[in-house]
């Protein structure tokens, strides 16, 4: 039997045994999710809406972190596994190995400049001398755990191109739980403050960094650490390849900014904070979608590498027959469900409450569009298609939003902020629908 019979991603895939495959990748997502959201359910009901406020404006600096190791491990994960499915296992595992490396020199300068230029930044972000010393603490700890953010965003996807998914999905339930734990001694118990919150948060980061170095190490799969040659091709390539995806979270960054400004314009600081809800909220219902998407990716790329057309195009209409049903759910989960999530962050402050309440009533709707948007763009990236992908990330992320939230808002006010994003995510799945009846 031949090593690539051998590979988990070589399979012939059904509908249930694929959405077994992804499983452990949207339970992963949904915890990296979870505990990415339980440091604002913290500072909003122990410490006071200045925090929580806080968190959104220095949010951007984090989206640049995850999405320069997203755009590494989404893209470089295609490239692995394509050399995967064409045999080329030697290769596979040098390529692996100078990705990682890339990622944790990545981290370091990051941390290093972040730091250097800390207030600079923080007042670059609109935060005003209120929130200046919140954002300040949480920002440096933040920073001094961008290496350990960056890698263990690289692991959770290199798992599943190693083919142990559930051992991405162990270590985010591991980080997740930890992160809720530390939360609690720091916030509550020592009264840390937001302090409290990114450390807690760190310690998170730290868990699947350190357990999945160490089983890199123990060349427990068909892909492990050696010494990798310098080949900036592939580092070009993943980074092209995954470039969707560090276009999603660079427009996150942006978009966020408007949000804050936008919001404070309308409704004050509170506004600030019911946005905030929102934002987080919309990641962590998301993550079905994007842990789909992570963990039916390596098949894609696998059966594209291996030339396999008939299980490939299986595996896309199975892929795309989920999406609907999954989108159906949150969708109604969202909307029905706003009031209780709102009551979560905001209970003890009335505006608040009530302006997060109607935000969820009409940006519940975004959810109808955006899994087929978010699926569409993976697609393309494990078929090294990175500039459909760019292109539908662009638009449902950046360019539409952008549009609609600077339109918007003047013609209907907080309402035409709650819209923004449904709009410009309807929009995008006509460009979507476009570009996959092209493949």
């Amino acid at each position: 039997m031949t090593e690539t019979r051998k590979n988990p991603l070589a399979a012939n895939f059904n509908a249930i045994s694929l959405l077994r495959f992804a499983f452990p990748s949207m339970i992963m997502m949904l915890f990296m999710g979870l505990y990415t959201i339980v440091d604002t359910v913290f500072v909003a009901r122990f410490v006071d809406t200045y925090a929580l406020s806080s968190i959104n404006i220095v949010c951007p600096v984090i989206n640049l972190i995850v999405g320069l190791g997203t755009m590494l491990a989404i893209g470089g994960s295609a490239v692995v596994a394509k050399k995967m499915g064409n045999g080329d296992e030697k290769e596979a595992r040098s390529n692996f190995t100078l990705i990682v490396a890339a990622g944790a020199v990545m981290g370091l300068l990051i941390t290093a400049a972040g730091l250097l230029f800390l207030d600079e930044i923080i007042r670059g972000l609109g935060a005003s001398e209120v929130l200046f010393p919140y954002c300040r603490d949480y920002l440096a700890i933040q920073l001094y755990f961008a290496t350990f953010n960056m890698m263990q965003v690289l692991y959770q996807n290199l798992f599943v191109t190693a083919g142990k998914p559930t051992l991405g999905l162990t270590l985010a339930v591991l980080a997740g739980i930890a992160n809720i734990v530390f939360d609690y001694i720091f916030i509550v118990l020592l009264r840390m403050g937001i302090r409290g919150a990114a450390i807690g948060t760190g310690i998170g980061y730290l868990i699947p960094t350190i357990i999945g170095t160490i089983f890199f190490l123990t060349r427990r799969s068909g892909l492990y650490f050696c010494r990798p040659g310098m080949d900036a091709y592939v580092l070009l390539k993943s980074c092209s390849n995954g470039v969707s995806e560090m276009v999603s979270q660079c427009s996150a960054a942006v978009t966020t900014f408007l949000f804050n400004i936008t919001m404070m314009e309308l409704s004050g600081e509170d506004g600030v904070a019911a946005i905030t809800v929102i934002i987080y909220s919309q990641f962590l219902l998301t993550t079905l979608y994007i842990g789909f998407s992570m963990g039916t990716a390596p098949v894609i790329s696998y059966n594209y590498g291996s030339g396999n057309a008939e299980q490939l195009k299986k595996t896309v209409r199975i892929c795309f027959r989920f999406i609907a049903g999954i989108s159906i759910f949150v969708f109604l989960f969202s909307l029905l469900g706003g009031e209780n999530i709102a009551k979560i962050f905001a209970e003890n402050n009335r505006n608040v409450f009530a302006l997060t309440k109607s935000g969820f009533s009409i940006f519940s709707f975004s959810f109808l569009f955006s899994g087929f948007n978010i699926f569409s763009s993976a697609l393309f990236t494990a078929l090294s298609n990175g500039r459909a992908s760019a292109a539908i990330s662009f638009l449902r992320t950046f360019g539409l939003i952008v549009f609609f939230l600077l339109v918007l808002p003047r013609i209907l006010g907080v309402t035409g902020v709650w819209l923004a994003v449904p709009a410009a995510e309807m929009l995008t799945l006509a460009v979507t629908v476009r570009f996959t009846y092209c493949i």
